[in-house]
C-alpha cells in the first residue's frame, strides 16, 4: 500500500483544481495520477463508480471523491490560514449548482440543444447575476468570508475563472470592481502557480509522481 494518498486528477478540471489547493495549503503529498478523461485507467474506476476527477485514496483504504470533501478532509488535517472559517456550504451549493448550471450552457451550448428552454434562456446574462452578487459580497470583506481567502474563495474562483476566460474581452468589460481584481489576485497567486504544473497521463505500472508541498515539481 502506498505511503502516501493518491489523487486522481486532471489539471484543467475546476473541481480537481480546488482539491489539489486544499491538498497543498494543508501540506499533504500525495501520490498524483493525471488522468486523460477519454482513456480513465482501470484503477479510477474500481475505487469510484463515478469514475471522475477529483478521487483521493487514503493510505488505508478509504476513498474520498468529492471536491470539496477532499478538501474539508485535507483542512481537518492541517488548516494553517483557518480556510475552514470561510466554509460557506450555501455559496458552495450556488456555485456547484446554479453558476454551474449556467456556466455549462454557456459555454458548451451545443451540448444542451435537446433541453426544453435551449436558447430561450439567457444562461451567461444568469450567471453574470450570480457573479454581481459575488462583487458586493467581496466588496464588503475583501474576500468571499472575510479578509483572507478562505475555502469559499478556492472552491469557487475555479469556476468563476471558466466563466471570464470563455470571452475574456466581454468579462474584462463588465462593471465588477470588486470581483475583477479577487479574481486576477487568485489567479496570479503562487498557490495556483504550485498546484499547475504538466504532468503526462497516468498508466498502470507508471512509476509514482509525488505532489504537494517541499516537492520538486518543476514549477
Amino acid at each position: 500500500m502506498s505511503t502516501l494518498p493518491t489523487l486522481y486528477s486532471f489539471r484543467r478540471c475546476p473541481y480537481a483544481m480546488r482539491a489539489r489547493m486544499a491538498l497543498w495549503i494543508a501540506g499533504i503529498a500525495v501520490e498524483l495520477r493525471e488522468v486523460k478523461l477519454a482513456d480513465k485507467p482501470p484503477e479510477l474506476i474500481a475505487a469510484s463508480v463515478k469514475a471522475t476527477v477529483p478521487v483521493l485514496v487514503l493510505t488505508d483504504g478509504t476513498i474520498v471523491e468529492e471536491s470539496v470533501a477532499i478538501m474539508r478532509w485535507a483542512l481537518a488535517q492541517s488548516d494553517p490560514e483557518n480556510w475552514l472559517g470561510g466554509d460557506d456550504a450555501g455559496l458552495i451549493a450556488q456555485a456547484d449548482g446554479p453558476f454551474k448550471h449556467h456556466l455549462d450552457r454557456y459555454k458548451y451550448p451545443n451540448r444542451y440543444s435537446e433541453e426544453p428552454d435551449h436558447g430561450a434562456v439567457d444562461h451567461r446574462a444568469l450567471g453574470l447575476a450570480i457573479l454581481e452578487q459575488l462583487d458586493a459580497r467581496i466588496g464588503a470583506h475583501g474576500q468571499l468570508c472575510g479578509a483572507n481567502r478562505s475555502l469559499s474563495d478556492i472552491a469557487l474562483f475555479p469556476f468563476i475563472r471558466q466563466f471570464a476566460n470563455h470571452d475574456r474581452g466581454w468579462f474584462d468589460a463588465l462593471d465588477l470592481p470588486h470581483l475583477h481584481p479577487w479574481l486576477a489576485g487568485h489567479l496570479a497567486s503562487n498557490l495556483f502557480a504550485q498546484i499547475m504544473p504538466k504532468f503526462t497521463p497516468w498508466k498502470s505500472g507508471d512509476a509514482p509522481i509525488a505532489f504537494g508541498p517541499m516537492i520538486e515539481t518543476g514549477v
